[in-house]
């Protein structure tokens, strides 16, 4: 199609070609093959290439997996999702049997983990007296020693979590146990995460409007 009229194809193009994979053997949702022809013709489209080194299976360049779904696609119930015909179990820890799944993705982590991505529909609470009583603006500055400050004087440090499992990590290294080094760093960086979780949690429980200013630390 190039090489003819100098154009790449669309998504829509490519359902053309791809129309009836899934009753030929392919075992995943026809919507899930539409969304992975969109987002090829979108990278193919950004980077102006004709082929695009893209979801390597083998190597060490492998690309971790990666499914998308649309609403219709999926299924939850009884602590399991439904997926391309056949139930699949999950730690459901949110309880996902009380909200409307919406579009997502499965992922894989680094570690081989694989876990749902989902928009979910939730009701909108109505305006309350605390929150009209706190509705004012919000700023936050990054800094050296606190990672986020905002204009009520609530900070958050910036703690060096790798600092804890720097001598684990080091070991693992010098043994070359690659999962064991992908473990400790997958650790890392949960923890990075729960602690941004649990500050921005803070934050918009306790107030109705928010505006984040990021600015660079001075230079020494």
């Amino acid at each position: 199609m190039f090489n003819r009229e100098r154009r790449f194809l669309s998504g829509f193009d490519f359902a053309k070609f791809t129309r009836g994979a899934t009753k030929e053997g392919l075992h995943l949702h026809s919507q899930t093959v539409q969304a992975i022809a969109e987002e090829y013709a979108t990278r193919r489209r950004q980077f102006r290439k004709v082929r695009l080194s893209w979801r390597k299976s083998t190597g060490s360049r492998r690309s971790l997996g990666w499914i998308p779904f649309k609403k219709v696609a999926i299924q939850v119930a009884h602590g399991q999702i439904r997926f391309a015909g056949r139930w699949l179990s999950l730690w459901d820890s949110y309880g996902l049997d009380g909200y409307q799944i919406r579009a997502g993705n499965v992922s894989e982590d680094a570690r081989g983990r694989w876990y749902l991505n989902a928009c979910v529909a939730v009701p909108v609470a109505g305006p309350t007296e605390r929150s009209t009583a706190w509705a004012r603006t919000w700023a936050s500055t990054w800094g050296l020693e606190d990672l986020v400050a905002t204009s009520a004087g609530e900070k958050l440090p910036a703690p060096q979590f790798y600092r804890g499992l720097e001598a684990k990590l080091a070991i693992a290294q010098r043994a070359g146990k690659k999962n064991r080094v992908r473990a400790i760093h997958a650790k890392i960086g949960n923890r990075r995460k729960d602690s941004l979780h649990h500050f921005s949690t803070q934050l918009v429980r306790g107030h109705s409007a928010i505006l984040w200013v990021t600015s660079m630390p001075p230079r020494s």
